[in-house]
């Protein structure tokens, strides 16, 4: 392993918690896009389906990212550092490093960009005050971006203080609906138009297949093996299932999936903007603090530059918020996104099956690794193709072909055929 590269590794004495890794995923989880995507789910379909729905998609990302984050805590790396196993240190410095970074700045943005547009739209409401949403956003982001250079200790103790909060206030909002009386429109629900039980664990996948793919950046700081699998599981299934369900619920009752008209309909818009305030900033931390470990390590630098990294990480983001021209890039922050998970098939591939799950046989290959890099391109193609992602690009429309969940197909396709590769490769060696 290189020097450059053993330099993010994580010593023993800066091991956390399961608790504290467990606090950070309920925190990346309790968001706005994911009570929104909760109650695109379950104005879909029946409240049933949509929990199981849910349980199935949350399970088969805990399974991806148990391994991932295995690996993780047995190397001490990050995501963007283990993935020169299976890619080479270059493949991983100029592929993923590269769209990890774009997708984590971009995702910023867009983020500060709907706290700030949010918090104006609240002020102005409440006192009348019109205060520009460039500016909001500015200010926001600069918040964000702050705890985000205190790096994981910063992140942890940001949860411990907002996850229960966020709990407290959604719980009440969803108490306040159930007595007021919109609790008659969950009577026999039926909606209007279902988009598919398949459809529902795809959106579930999707909302959170990115981070899974990241985990490494936080896993790093597991004790041990166990360690992680408990925080896998414990910090995603049960959250990822509630909070869903309540965007779900909350849809059904107010007749909108838009988290301000949750709140606006419990009679406290306050408490409701520090809400959704928080949702945001949890979500957003994480955003700068992985965008700036990959740009730290495609720019060649240490675990110790990685503050100054994710300055910059988040000043790019909240300067694309200030410009207003996120709208435009979100098509393509979304393909980049899709082209995120498939890094999972063969870093689990190269690990787990080539290399026996044992520390002892993993090694950051030098250069680009060619059967590594074909197998996440045909992944990521795959992903791509079969999760819907190309029918959002008019150009690319015609190389949509719906099945199953995208991610996971990419997923699936990326370690098959690098185990492939690596065999043929290995033969003609």
């Amino acid at each position: 392993m290189s020097k450059q590269n053993s330099a993010f590794e994580i010593k023993a004495e800066e091991r956390q918690s399961w608790i504290s890794i467990t606090m950070v995923w309920i925190g990346s989880l309790v968001c706005i896009p994911a009570l929104m995507i909760g109650g695109m789910i379950g104005s879909g379909i029946t409240l049933g389906a949509s929990a199981l729905s849910i349980f199935i998609g949350y399970a088969l990302v805990c399974v991806f990212m148990s391994f991932t984050g295995m690996h993780a805590c047995d190397t001490g790396l990050p995501t963007s550092v283990m993935a020169g196993g299976a890619l080479g240190e270059k493949g991983a410095k100029y592929i993923i490093s590269l769209v990890l970074a774009i997708s984590c700045i971009g995702w910023f943005g867009v983020q500060a960009t709907v706290c700030g547009s949010s918090f104006s739209s609240m002020i102005g409401g409440m006192t009348g005050l019109n205060i520009p949403v460039w500016l909001s956003s500015t200010v926001w982001g600069c918040i964000m971006l702050v705890t985000a250079c205190f790096n994981f200790s910063g992140l942890k103790w940001l949860n411990r203080i907002a996850v229960p909060l966020l709990g407290i206030v959604l719980i009440y909002c969803l108490i306040y609906n159930l007595v007021s009386g919109n609790s008659s429109a969950l009577v026999g629900y039926q909606p209007a138009a279902p988009i598919g039980f398949v459809n529902c664990i795809s959106l579930t996948v999707g909302s959170f297949v990115v981070a899974a793919a990241i985990s490494g950046d936080y896993c790093r700081f597991a004790k041990n093996r166990k360690d992680v699998v408990k925080s896998s599981v414990l910090g995603v299934l049960p959250a990822g299932l509630i909070v869903l369900m309540l965007g779900g619920i909350l849809a059904i009752c107010t007749g909108s999936y838009d988290i301000s008209v949750f709140l606006s309909t419990a009679g406290f818009p306050a408490i409701g903007l520090i809400a959704l305030i928080l949702a945001t900033w949890t979500t957003n931390v994480s955003n700068a603090y992985s965008g700036g470990l990959a740009l730290s390590v495609m720019l060649g630098q240490d675990e110790k530059k990685s503050r100054i990294t994710t300055a910059i990480a988040g000043v790019l983001g909240t300067a694309l918020a200030a410009a207003g021209v996120l709208n435009s890039l979100q098509g393509f922050l979304s393909l980049l996104s899709a082209l995120v998970p498939p890094v999972m098939g063969v870093m689990i591939a190269d690990y787990w099956i080539v290399g026996k799950g044992k520390i002892e046989n993993f090694k950051v290959r030098e250069g680009l690794y060619a059967p590594g890099i074909i197998a996440f391109l045909a992944g990521a193609f795959i992903a791509c193709m079969t999760g819907g992602t190309f029918a959002s690009i008019p150009a690319l429309a015609v190389l949509n072909v719906p099945f199953f969940v995208g991610p996971i197909n990419g997923i699936a396709v990326s370690l098959v055929l690098y185990l492939v590769f690596d065999k043929l490769v290995g033969k003609k060696n």
